[in-house]
């Protein structure tokens, strides 16, 4: 199996046609990105879909002028399901449009940390719930951005992916509003860097191409360059990396690598970890 990874941009018909027509009916597991770029700039907003019973839920569907004209031209030419609101976390650029979603869509719960916005049901950590009949998913708490930061591990057959809301980004992380350096680290290096390395990462933001240059002045190796070159040929990142690309490129999970180490004046990975957050805010390379 492979994944459709066009993005579709705007909201016209048209795109979504094509899209509809070329690619829904080759996948078991479907992901479809709706990059939200003229209501907030960079977010992401996803549709998943089991092809087999067309079943389907969309993440963080922030900014509904942009997110409900796919759900309503999939719903209505039959080729979803519609079944729920999935929330990585309670901000309002992630769980802002749930209520105008309802609004259309009264019918379907709203799954997500305690704190989102019309909420019915906050998974456990590690609990499992599906979407459809073939796609297993598994919450993953990782407080640290938001106390109720949930990302979400996906599995179909061989097709594993993880979304990750303002966790984990392609070459970085998000910022400690509410939690430490000790649940970042946590949250990264221990829960999400253990999922298995095939695991494509679809982050929350299109924030790749400052990440990097921010990565670049601390690790300087093959798998950065690479990055940085791939973000100056294309526009969008989402599902095109894994992570065990985020492993050798992502200086937030490499809080043990002597170069980061030596950049940092740090050795402690919590004390590591803290430094890069600090020198990433205060970064205008």
């Amino acid at each position: 199996m492979n994944f459709a990874l066009r993005a579709i941009r705007g909201t016209t018909a048209s795109p979504l046609r094509r899209f509809i027509a070329t690619n829904l009916q080759r996948r078991t597991m479907h992901i479809q990105s709706i990059p939200m770029w003229t209501g907030s700039h960079d977010n992401y907003a996803y549709v998943v879909i089991d092809d087999k019973t067309k079943d389907a839920m969309v993440i963080d569907p922030a900014n509904p002028p942009e997110v409900l004209p796919v759900l309503k031209e999939l719903v209505d030419s039959g080729k979803i399901n519609f079944k729920g609101i999935i929330n990585t976390h309670h901000h309002r650029d992630h769980a802002g449009g749930n209520a105008e979603t309802l609004n259309h869509y009264p019918q379907v719960p709203v799954i997500g940390g305690a704190n989102c916005d019309r909420v019915t049901t906050t998974p456990k950590h590690d609990e499992i719930f599906k979407i459809g009949e073939g796609i297993t998913v598994r919450a993953i708490h990782t407080p640290c951005h938001t106390q109720d930061s949930i990302c979400y591990f996906l599995e179909d057959g061989e097709e594993k992916v993880v979304f990750t809301g303002d966790t984990l980004f392609i070459a970085g992380c998000g910022r400690f509003f509410e939690g430490t350096a000790e649940e970042m680290h946590e949250a990264l290096n221990n829960r999400l860097a253990k999922l298995p390395e095939n695991t494509r990462v679809y982050p929350g933001h299109e924030y790749t191409k400052s990440n990097i240059k921010f990565g670049k002045s601390v690790l300087d190796t093959p798998a950065v360059r690479d990055l940085v070159q791939f973000c100056e040929e294309n526009e969008e990142t989402q599902g095109k990396f894994t992570i065990g690309d985020e492993l050798k490129h992502n200086v937030f999970m490499r809080v043990e690598d002597p170069e980061i180490q030596k950049a940092t004046g740090e050795t402690d990975p919590l004390m590591v970890m803290q430094k890069l957050r600090d020198m990433k805010n205060s970064f205008r390379g």
